[in-house]
């Protein structure tokens, strides 16, 4: 297999429709024109393949060719959406995930396995894993997860910003509610992987005494070097360390420094090394969270992602240590 290879756990990109217009559209948010922005933005959506539009933070025409590639494509729930709202914002992207991945189907497969990201690569075409930000998506019934397993769904971000039926997010102060901890079990039993960026501190402490498999946190960074609540404590890294997840690297600006300077490639590099530290050497991998955020401009484009393997070795990491970041770990992760 071509050693130079990619995994980003997470990207907005199926449902960022414009650069302006990264989620949802703010008439949505007004109930006397709720009907007509939703049927706009669903003829928007049966019209537009955002997986393939130049400009992008991930584009599959601007995967490099010489590049193994695999994309988490996130299905983003606003939390202004609840109930059957949510779910039927689901349902008209998950429809249109399977539209393009049909139409596109010269450059990607869609994948629920590790095998299936190894037969999609030997076939020289970019694999396309269906995944979910934002637990709404269940509105509160068990019985959707089964669901969303039929529908190729295979991790499962617990909550955005705000709180859910699942728990709450880093911008609210609950923990995981009774229902919350039936949904872990019920989408670990459905093999669907667990995310826990977003989650605030004590929904990620309620998560520990319930869940039984190794999560992901798709899109988090180290708090210790960036204060964001978005990201990770030592002690929540060392524990996940200790339980064998998996932790993407965010490109966020937010995530990446605080401070009025910009972020740059050795932000993220502080980082890396903080997790190296804390012993996260198999853990790691990346989360981009393209096309959902403000990232540097060393890390717009997909060629400028499969680039953090030169600048990893430039800094010093062997080789095993960047390839384990940029696609083993999270192969191994998925493999298991």
């Amino acid at each position: 297999m071509n050693p130079y290879a990619l995994i980003d756990l997470h990207c907005d990109t199926l449902t960022a429709l414009t650069p302006e217009d990264c989620h949802l559209p703010a008439s949505l948010r007004s109930p006397a024109k709720k009907a007509e922005t939703v049927t706009a933005l669903a003829k928007r959506v049966r019209n537009t393949n955002t997986l393939d539009l130049p400009g992008r933070h991930f584009s599959l025409s601007a995967v490099p060719k010489e590049v193994h590639w695999c994309q988490c494509c996130a299905i983003f729930i606003p939390d202004e959406l609840h109930g059957e709202e949510a779910i039927a914002y689901y349902d008209l992207h998950q429809r249109s995930f399977h539209r393009q991945l049909e139409a596109l189907s010269h450059k990607v497969l869609p994948c629920r396995t590790a095998g299936e990201v190894e037969s999609a690569w030997a076939a020289g075409k970019t694999a396309a894993i269906l995944t979910v930000e934002n637990g709404s998506v269940l509105a509160g019934r068990l019985e959707r997860v089964e669901t969303l397993a039929q529908d190729g769904v295979r991790m499962v971000t617990l909550t955005w910003n705000g709180e859910n039926e699942i728990g709450s997010g880093h911008t609210t102060d609950h923990g995981l509610s009774p229902f919350g901890r039936e949904a872990v079990q019920a989408l670990e039993r459905q093999g669907i992987l667990v995310d826990v960026s977003h989650l605030n501190d004590q929904s990620f402490e309620d998560l520990l005494h319930v869940a039984k498999q190794p999560f992901v946190a798709s899109h988090s960074n180290a708090r210790s070097i960036c204060g964001h609540k978005r990201n990770l404590t030592d002690e929540q890294i060392l524990e996940m360390v200790r339980r064998g997840c998996l932790i993407g690297l965010n490109y966020s600006q937010d995530f990446l420094r605080t401070g009025t300077r910009p972020a740059a490639l050795d932000d993220l590099y502080r980082h890396v090394e903080h997790f190296l530290k804390l012993g996260a050497e198999r853990c790691l991998a990346l989360g981009s969270d393209a096309d959902g955020t403000d990232v540097p401009p060393g890390l717009d484009g997909p060629e400028r992602f499969a680039g953090l393997y030169q600048y990893f070795l430039s800094r010093g990491l062997s080789r095993r240590q960047a390839e384990g970041i940029l696609w083993k770990n999270a192969l191994n992760f998925f493999r298991k």
